[in-house]
């Protein structure tokens, strides 16, 4: 991944300064709550000092800003956008981390974990609130009001999505078995909607065609299922050090990811013993090893795979859809075929 990070950094480096530009510094009497938010952004260590700490990947903004730039020759007008994508993606986590009772985050505690689930939900809101802020930057470059109304109403759009998504997440949990295509629904309302949020508010800054922005949709959803999917597999056999995720987690709290979702339909002897240690009161790290050996005996594991394949060729084939020349979209390809190998 090391000249995909030196491609990106131009694009992670100015949407970074842009979020720094809308979230207020530590200071006076509301310290603490913006305190969190630098913390929980990587800005500052749990003391609310500055410091370099572990910061998300920056890639739904980084979509955004290489699409207006592939469309328009220039990222900078996207720059709201891109830090309004970035900002509900954290508030997201910030959630989604009390929610998943999740303690740890980047290698380090999460909000909640440090200052509680009441002021980490109100972090988590102020997060929300100043991703529409940053949004309203459009107006700021000069952008016709109705495209800022527009981008504004698919942004919240998203938002509710991420909330469908994340209920039927949280639902998943208590179910015995869920099947494809509610599992499809969840992961395009939690991880699909964003990315195909950051890809079409980079194409309607930049002023895309209607035809240009139902392509665009296309990749970015399709990139997004992929990302998913992709990101299931890391959930329960990536490396800890890489993913800043205890292995197996993902098993411990019985989610519903695709691999073991496929796994406990199966009808061969691995999914029976898979189904057996599901219905077990508690799981215990013996009974996390044993699952994860049985989900890929299974074949799970390798049908995945072929499914994040086919979403990534259905996201790149509506790349060439635009009606843009192919080197001036050749890095968003290079960006979305890395995604797919990645191990964090």
């Amino acid at each position: 991944m090391t000249d995909i990070d030196a491609m990106l950094s131009p694009y992670i480096q100015a949407v970074e300064r842009e979020i720094q530009r809308r979230v207020p510094p530590t200071e006076g009497g509301y310290c603490g709550f913006y305190g969190m938010l630098h913390y929980h952004l990587g800005w500052a260590n749990a003391d609310f000092e500055p410091e370099v700490g572990p910061r998300g990947k920056r890639i739904r903004s980084a979509l955004c800003l290489l699409t207006c730039e592939a469309l328009r020759g220039d990222f900078v007008p996207a720059l709201p956008a891109a830090a309004a994508v970035e900002l509900l993606h954290e508030f997201s986590l910030v959630h989604d981390d009390i929610e998943d009772g999740d303690r740890e985050r980047r290698h380090r505690p999460t909000v909640w974990a440090n200052w509680g689930k009441a002021q980490a939900i109100n972090a988590g809101d102020g997060l929300y609130a100043l991703a529409q802020l940053a949004l309203l930057g459009l107006s700021e470059h000069n952008l016709p009001p109705d495209l800022i109304l527009k981008a504004q109403q698919r942004f919240n759009e998203t938002a509710v999505r991420l909330c469908q998504g994340q209920f039927l997440d949280i639902s998943f949990e208590r179910r015995p078995m869920v099947g494809p295509d509610e599992y499809l629904a969840m992961i395009s309302g939690k991880t699909a909607a964003l990315v195909g949020c950051a890809v079409e508010l980079g194409g309607l800054v930049a002023g895309a065609s209607a035809d240009d922005l139902a392509a665009l949709q296309t990749f970015g959803e399709a990139l997004g299922l992929a990302f998913q999917m992709r990101d299931d597999l890391l959930g329960l056999w990536g490396d800890p050090q890489r993913t800043g995720k205890p292995a197996g987690n993902d098993i411990r709290k019985r989610k519903k990811s695709l691999p073991v979702m496929v796994a406990l339909a199966g009808e061969g002897p691995a999914s029976a013993c898979l189904r057996e240690i599901y219905a077990r009161r508690t799981l215990d790290d013996r009974a996390v090893a044993e699952a994860l050996a049985l989900i890929a005996q299974t074949g799970a594991r390798d049908q995945v795979h072929t499914l994040a394949y086919h979403e990534s060729e259905r996201a790149l084939a509506a790349l060439d859809r635009l009606s843009v020349p192919a080197e001036r979209l050749a890095p968003l390809r290079t960006l979305a075929e890395a995604l797919l190998e990645r191990d964090y």
